[in-house]
């Protein structure tokens, strides 16, 4: 446990005011899922993530999604060598412990769709082998609001797999003075020391899964999950996989504030980045879709808190 203060202080530093946007991001790679950044470019998306790699300890690449990107500019490529008349597969840049997916609404839903198994299985499937990836493993995604010129819009299935979706938002006046007087907190990085590596993260991923979930929790989890699929302004409910993410992310954010048993307070802070990218609201003839904020407040106000 030591080492998590240390890495939120850490992070906190770097991303000035914005600190429950970065507990969220250390939840989810604690309860082994993938991030999902999405805001307005400049705000410090790509920053998040470098910070991530560089306090966790983690080994990391970058891929910048482009249209033109191709599937196996990030899972890899057979190459045939003369000399021993096989079939070499160079590994591409999936292959590490946390892939900062930058912008990755810019790239085709072709090449999206090339990191589903790695998402989903932590492996990937080339010409027919199946190569299995580091552990740990992490996809953490960065994209533009889907109304800026270049986008594609995630499909549902790639959406499921990302665990949460934040937002990071303009910094306050005070923040932004600060940064405006520091310099790039890029800088920063290079000169800041990881708080832990990855077999401390593994570890801290096991004592998560060793977090105590009531079975009242697990019934009001389940009544969540459930009102979304029954509510008529809703397109599609969440999934089975979306259900097991919320009941992980609760158990992440309750080892975060020192806690072994989750309660409703820790489903109810991380059900919004958990849900909301998950929801798509519709509306009937006419009508206007309610905002998606408003109703995953009025699921939580709508279901019972166990006692």
């Amino acid at each position: 446990m030591s080492a998590l203060p240390t890495a939120l202080a850490t992070l906190d530093r770097i991303i000035l005011g914005k600190p429950r946007a970065l507990r969220l991001s250390l939840a989810c790679l604690l309860a082994r899922g993938h991030l999902l950044i999405e805001d307005v470019p400049g705000v410090g998306k790509t920053t998040l993530a470098h910070a991530l790699a560089q306090v966790l300890g983690l080994a990391w690449q970058r891929v910048q999604f482009t249209s033109d990107l191709l599937p196996a500019d990030i899972l890899g490529v057979s190459v045939f060598d003369r000399n021993t008349q096989k079939f070499d597969f160079r590994q591409g840049p999936v292959f590490t412990q946390l892939l900062l997916a930058d912008e990755v609404n810019r790239a085709s839903p072709r090449t999206q769709s090339a990191l589903l198994e790695a998402m989903e299985e932590r492996q990937v499937s080339v010409d027919g082998i199946t190569h299995p990836l580091p552990e740990p493993f992490f996809v953490v995604a960065t994209q533009n609001p889907q109304e800026q010129l270049g986008t594609y819009q995630l499909p549902e299935s790639q959406l499921d797999r990302f665990l949460m979706r934040i937002e990071l938002g303009y910094p306050d006046p005070r923040h932004e003075r600060a940064l405006l007087a520091q310099g790039d907190r890029r800088e920063m990085l290079a000169h800041t020391a990881p708080a832990m590596n990855g077999a401390g993260l593994l570890a801290l991923q096991a004592e998560v899964a060793r977090v105590h979930v009531a079975e009242p929790l697990l019934d009001y989890v389940q009544k969540l999950v459930a009102a979304t699929r029954a509510r008529v302004d809703i397109r599609l409910g969440l999934s089975p996989r979306a259900a097991q993410g919320l009941v992980r992310a609760a158990r992440a954010w309750a080892l975060l504030e020192g806690r072994a048993a989750v309660l409703p307070d820790d489903v109810q802070a991380v059900w919004p980045a958990v849900a909301g990218h998950r929801l798509e609201a519709c509306g009937g003839s006419g009508v206007q879709p309610p905002p998606r904020e408003a109703l995953l407040r009025a699921i939580v106000e709508a279901v019972p808190v166990p006692r």
